[in-house]
């Protein structure tokens, strides 16, 4: 349940506190003080769209905290976990905050989390319904999930599996029929690869082959002139004639001079030693030479033509399946996978026919299951709602549920759901989406909500105003049903009857305060005489008004003694 909320710059409300608890909460307060801002804290709380507009005039950001305390923290723990949150003991805090420029971050235990788990984590602490949700019970889908809700813990096992069944059997009808469709041009994509493949399997290029290539066919070009150079270099280093004109020999030469004073100049030493370096580097220089001029002669004999024809072929294969030559060499591996699969399309054909007829029987089946509990379902629904609408001072009406068996299966099954309200007897039962007012629509979500929460429990409920267009006896009942829920479930109720407020235990008001130009509102928890006075108010306008007083304690008693 909720504990406490805490807003601050939301709306008209500077700063508030709305100290919650078990049982039921009635939220009252004047038109325009703010009421809609506390149902609206509890959206940004539940992961709701947010609103800049929302903020208050004046301020930079909107924020609202919500403090529960979990009686089953099990069922949440690994989504906030999986937010880095944390529950301490049985408490959850929860945070919203909303910037002016549209902004919004979400708090889960004390961690910055994104909104959409908040969403989460509100659909199951959180059931929230306001005037618009009565608007939403006029159309078949939430006609549907209302029995389907009220069906039980079997019934959600049964559609879970069903709806698993359902997707797999729509993906694979999808990828039979694109395949199918695609056949021809698959069967010209498997040729093209075949034909691809081979011609470059023939030609077996190897990687950096290409350049290797250019650089050799540029050395070829200039064979005659690279072997010149060499072997004047070599000659200029050490002549073969021997005649002591070459670099060796001139080296040696200065050396041998140098090294029969070294005794006497230690620096004619040095400079000895380093000539005895630079000869060492001179033969291994002509060595070096020697070696590549041999290298020049063999290829020269090389055929220019044969290289050249090998680049030709490698370039044509990089310009059909390049940009590089490595490109195409993966294009082997790439293409050869897919090749695999587009050969397989016939067995794929075959075992995707296969899976879709099984998966088809098992969904029909499953579709049948469904509308099988359903129909039972809606039966015990009809009833139970039937008995709280007579205690809602509808004690003439009857609601039926209606199961109809479609043809066309869909994600939730083949039925359609429709609740039908006869609303005296002799008077045909007609669908609520067309005859029931906007009274008996409160009436019929109440009745359904306290139904349901004996199957389907959640830890609170949230009503704004679904009151609207009930008075007298009505509201009295409307007031002891939501007492009743509120046995189970914690319940908070904005709204603007005293019928209803009577029945609270925890009776909140939302006050207004108009100072200047700027209308601020803050929270008040509500007792005795100051309780007394806003039901009167609530009566009759006249908080002072001794008849609408005695009329408002006349109501609490009542309500204290259901």
């Amino acid at each position: 349940m909720i504990e406490e909320i805490r807003i601050r710059d939301l709306g008209v409300i500077s700063e508030a506190v709305l100290p919650l608890g078990p049982g039921f909460t009635a939220i009252t307060g004047e038109t325009g003080a703010g009421k809609t801002m506390v149902v609206t804290a509890l959206g940004l709380l539940r992961g709701e769209r947010s609103d800049s507009s929302a903020v208050r005039n004046g301020s930079d950001t909107a924020w609202v905290e919500g403090r529960w305390i979990l009686t089953n923290p099990e069922a949440i723990t690994e989504t906030v976990n999986d937010a880095g949150g944390l529950i301490e003991g049985d408490e959850l805090l929860l945070g919203r905050s909303v910037s002016v420029e549209g902004r919004s971050r979400a708090v889960v235990g004390g961690r910055s989390t994104p909104v959409a788990v908040l969403g989460e984590l509100g659909e199951l602490l959180v059931a929230v319904h306001g005037q618009s949700d009565q608007v939403r019970l006029r159309s078949a889908s939430a006609q549907r999930e209302a029995l389907d809700r009220f069906a039980g813990a079997q019934f959600a096992e049964v559609l879970g599996e069903y709806a698993h069944a359902f997707r797999r059997w729509k993906n694979n009808a999808a990828e039979l029929a694109e395949i199918t469709a695609q056949r021809d041009a698959r069967t010209r994509e498997a040729e093209e690869l075949r034909l691809s493949i081979s011609e470059i399997e023939a030609a077996a290029p190897q990687s950096g082959e290409d350049e290797q290539l250019t650089a050799l066919a540029e050395r070829l070009t200039h064979t005659e002139d690279l072997r010149v150079a060499t072997a004047l270099a070599r000659e200029a280093l050490s002549s073969e004639e021997g005649d002591g004109g070459d670099a060796l020999a001139r080296v040696d030469a200065a050396k041998r001079q140098l090294e029969k004073m070294s005794d006497v100049d230690p620096v004619l030493s040095g400079i000895a030693e380093t000539l005895t370096q630079l000869s060492f580097q001179l033969h291994d220089v002509t060595g070096q030479l020697s070696s590549h001029l041999a290298n020049l002669e063999g290829e020269g004999e090389r055929d220019l033509d044969v290289i050249q024809n090998r680049r030709a072929e490698l370039n044509t294969l990089i310009r059909k399946y390049g940009p590089t030559l490595d490109d195409v060499i993966a294009l082997l591996d790439s293409g050869s996978r897919r090749l695999l699969e587009l050969d397989g399309d016939s067995d794929r054909i075959t075992e995707l026919a296969e899976e879709v007829a099984a998966d088809h029987a098992l969904v029909v089946r499953g579709a049948d299951a469904l509308h099988d509990l359903r129909e039972a379902a809606a039966a015990r629904l009809s009833a139970a709602v039937t008995e709280e609408l007579s205690a809602l001072a509808m004690p003439d009406a009857q609601l039926s549920v209606k199961v109809t068996k479609n043809d066309e299966l869909a994600l939730h099954g083949c039925d359609t759901v429709e609740l039908l309200l006869r609303p005296h007897p002799g008077s045909d039962p007609r669908p609520i989406s067309k005859s029931a007012s906007g009274g008996e629509l409160s009436r019929i979500m109440l009745a359904l909500e306290v139904v349901i929460a004996g199957q389907d429990s959640v830890p609170t409920y949230v009503f704004d105003e679904v009151d609207s267009g009930v008075g007298g006896a009505s509201a009295i009942e409307i007031g002891r049903r939501l007492a009743r829920l509120a046995e189970k479930s914690q319940v908070i109720v904005v709204t603007h009857l005293a019928q209803v407020a009577a029945f609270a235990n925890n009776h909140l008001r939302v006050v207004k305060d108009t100072s200047g130009e700027v209308t601020e509102s803050s929270v008040q928890t509500l007792r005795g005489a100051d309780r007394e006075a806003e039901m009167a108010r609530l009566l009759s306008g006249l908080p002072d008004s001794e008849n609408a007083l005695a009329h408002a304690r006349e109501l609490i008693q009542l309500a204290s003694s259901r």
